[in-house]
């Protein structure tokens, strides 16, 4: 989709500090392409069910999240305070102040979607909570844990798992994940 006018629409937040790709890197450039499709928007998937996806992003100073791309409605939750830099397929860049709780809620229409990254650049650990509707009007992204041959796990055993969560979590079995997927709250060692 090239039309971002409904990107108007979003909640977007934060001071708007750059346009038309100024500022960008020819890294940053690249690596929105390679990750045009990818649907990894947390750090750790918590919790997954057949109706969301619960993930979390924690950012020490300095540290960010590579670009992913959200196509299912969903929101986010600011857990601390703290600042972040984020660069969008638009070409644009923000910065935002958030406070603990500030919460902000997302919905795409088909074929829309946003594609971004996010830098903590505060002075304390940036944390998230991000919660996707699996039942959104667009089929979910591509993440690194799907489909693919080195970041596969049994899915049978992550349905069961996704059953008796609480109990999981409470006892984790140690399952090995490959540099590059996420790590799941359920699979810690």
């Amino acid at each position: 989709m090239t039309d971002n006018r409904f990107l108007a629409d979003l909640p977007l937040a934060g001071e708007l500090v750059a346009t038309n790709f100024d500022s960008w890197p020819d890294w940053l450039t690249t690596e929105f392409t390679d990750h045009a499709h990818d649907g990894h928007v947390g750090s750790t998937l918590l919790s997954e069910s057949p109706r969301v996806r619960v993930w979390e992003i924690r950012l020490a100073p300095g540290e960010r999240w590579h670009a992913h791309r959200h196509v299912l409605d969903y929101f986010w939750t600011a857990v601390n305070a703290g600042r972040s830099r984020q660069h969008t397929h638009d070409g644009t860049v923000r910065e935002v102040a958030y406070h603990a709780g500030e919460t902000r809620h997302f919905h795409f229409a088909a074929g829309e979607y946003l594609l971004h990254d996010i830098e903590n650049i505060g002075d304390t650990e940036l944390v998230f909570t991000t919660v996707e509707h699996l039942d959104s009007a667009n089929s979910p992204s591509h993440w690194a844990n799907q489909e693919t041959e080195s970041c596969s796990h049994d899915r049978d055993e992550d349905r069961r798992r996704s059953h008796r969560r609480t109990r999981t979590l409470a006892t984790p079995k140690p399952v090995h994940t490959p540099p590059g997927c996420p790590v799941r709250a359920d699979a810690r060692s």
